[in-house]
């Protein structure tokens, strides 16, 4: 009768901590805890996705990130033409070289940019110098508001971007029509 009881209980337990809001926990993914909302002045913004970047056919984990919105949207260009203010935390669990960094945000940088979109080779230079090998361990956070977006590593400041087009196609690297990561894209929108 006792374990009759302790299973009820448990089952109980489970199922009162299944009905929870979705924000009440903090996500985890490999070995990274991000928190449920991040504020950005007197907003509040909710993690809407986490996901898991990983590089060749051995699975190789880069980084963790989560996109964080004011309300929760699965449609990747709403997300992107939206005014509204972005997050988009980046927590490397790898070393990331210079060579491959820039190779990898000039090739999505390039692709997301279909006409009208017109990115500039001087703008791309600008953007791609500005970068510096990653180590594991380091938070890279990208701020997207109305007049473009600011860059932090660690928790200070490190670029800003006042191009519109330009703060849209950084996060199109990550959630646009065309990403090097669907699995990661998928993940951010608030998949599986």
């Amino acid at each position: 009768m006792m374990s009759l009881n302790k299973n009820i209980l448990a089952v109980s337990l489970l199922a009162m901590s299944t009905m929870l809001p979705p924000h009440a926990q903090a996500a985890q993914l490999a070995g990274v805890t991000m928190p449920d909302a991040q504020t950005l002045g007197t907003q509040t913004l909710t993690l809407n996705g986490i996901g898991l970047r990983t590089y060749s056919f051995m699975h190789v984990h880069i980084y963790v990130a989560g996109l964080y919105l004011p309300h929760p949207m699965d449609n990747a260009q709403s997300i992107l033409q939206s005014s509204e203010p972005k997050i988009l935390s980046l927590h490397f669990v790898r070393s990331v070289g210079i060579s491959q960094e820039r190779s990898s945000w000039k090739k999505g940088l390039i692709a997301n940019c279909a006409a009208p979109c017109a990115l500039s080779a001087a703008e791309l230079q600008k953007f791609l110098a500005t970068l510096k090998p990653i180590s594991a361990g380091e938070e890279i956070k990208f701020i997207f508001e109305d007049q473009g977006l600011n860059a932090y590593e660690n928790g200070v400041l490190v670029g800003h971007v006042d191009n519109q087009q330009l703060a849209e196609l950084v996060l199109a690297v990550f959630i646009g029509p065309h990403v090097d990561a669907p699995k990661l894209k998928t993940a951010l929108l608030g998949g599986h």
